[in-house]
């Protein structure tokens, strides 16, 4: 017998196989937490969750800062994956039903319809304004015996700044990285053809805002929630928001007297000073059909309220 033969077709593919293969990709494992680090989890796990209610934000501006999806045959006005990106953050801030999101990007045809309605806008307590500021494409691969593997990745960055509406400061900023890629091979011909995927688009504009929205809740979740008086009846007091912001018969709330505004020298911007407490009041019940048209009826604990007066002062709530 020649051991110098030919080797058969069969075989020769089961070999080149082997060169058509991905790298297999390695799995973070974290190392196991010391014994003060489980207590402390187990202590925060265990721990009551702090009462959490629901801020009113607005999404104003996201726009396509880079070269992709730019054309000469593009309308201008029309930002594809601006527009894009500012839907997917405001979908994921409602999901997450800490926040009474607003939307700002189409204020002009809002105001049409309220025109239309008798309609009017609502007030915000944080505008959210970013941009997709880079994005691309690669395409790689292997080529082998008879063999070629093809990847395409696609990469995403946005950056997100949060901005307090009463003074157009710029308090917080953060940046998201994200990408997504997908791969394909063929042996002696056989296998999968990879096509243009238009989907790893928006696969990686997702990663950035995965990559960024925690960072966004939690920073608004520490400003204070606020609302404000609606009317003085007696010992009754009638406030915005109720069970659907995340208020509870029993909480207790405080009246605040707003702290004078200063010009500030070093800045030239105005500065208000800390608010004085007025009184403390307990909510009893509530009124309304929706987040933005209900509110909540109230007793006075202590202090003092002028009805006349009312109108001068806010509402916070009152921090653990």
């Amino acid at each position: 017998m020649n051991r110098n033969r030919l080797l058969s077709p069969g075989l020769l593919l089961i070999l080149a196989a082997g060169c058509a293969t991905t790298e297999p990709k390695t799995e973070q494992v974290e190392g196991p937490a010391t014994k003060a680090q489980q207590t402390s989890a187990q202590a925060a796990a265990a721990a009551p969750m702090g009462k959490r209610y629901k801020r009113k934000i607005a999404i104003t501006r996201f726009t396509n800062e880079t070269n992709y999806g730019r054309s000469l045959m593009t309308d201008a006005d029309y930002d594809r994956l601006g527009k894009q990106v500012s839907d997917m953050l405001a979908s994921r801030l409602v999901k997450s039903g800490n926040f009474m999101v607003f939307e700002r990007s189409d204020t002009n045809k809002l105001r049409n319809e309220q025109a239309i309605s008798g309609g009017k806008m609502v007030g915000v307590d944080t505008v959210i304004v970013g941009s997709l500021t880079e994005f691309g494409r690669s395409i790689g691969g292997k080529v082998g015996f008879l063999s070629a593997t093809k990847t395409q990745v696609a990469r995403a960055k946005v950056d997100i700044r949060l901005v307090d509406i009463s003074t157009g400061h710029a308090f917080f900023s953060a940046t998201g990285a994200g990408e997504a890629s997908t791969e394909s091979g063929e042996i002696a011909g056989y296998g999968s053809h990879a096509e243009y995927d238009a989907t790893l688009n928006d696969r990686a504009i997702a990663a950035a805002i995965t990559d960024v929205i925690d960072k966004v809740v939690s920073t608004l979740e520490e400003k204070p929630w606020r609302t404000d008086i609606l009317d003085v009846q007696g010992s009754q007091v009638f406030v915005s928001g109720g069970w659907r912001q995340g208020l509870k018969p029993g909480d207790n709330l405080r009246v605040m007297s707003p702290g004078k505004k200063i010009a500030s020298k070093q800045t030239g911007a105005d500065i208000q000073l800390p608010g004085t407490p007025v009184a403390t009041i307990r909510v009893k019940t509530f009124f309304g059909s929706t987040e933005s048209d209900e509110g909540s009826a109230c007793e006075i604990l202590n202090g003092t309220l002028d009805a006349t007066a009312a109108g001068n002062f806010y509402v916070e709530e009152v921090k653990p």
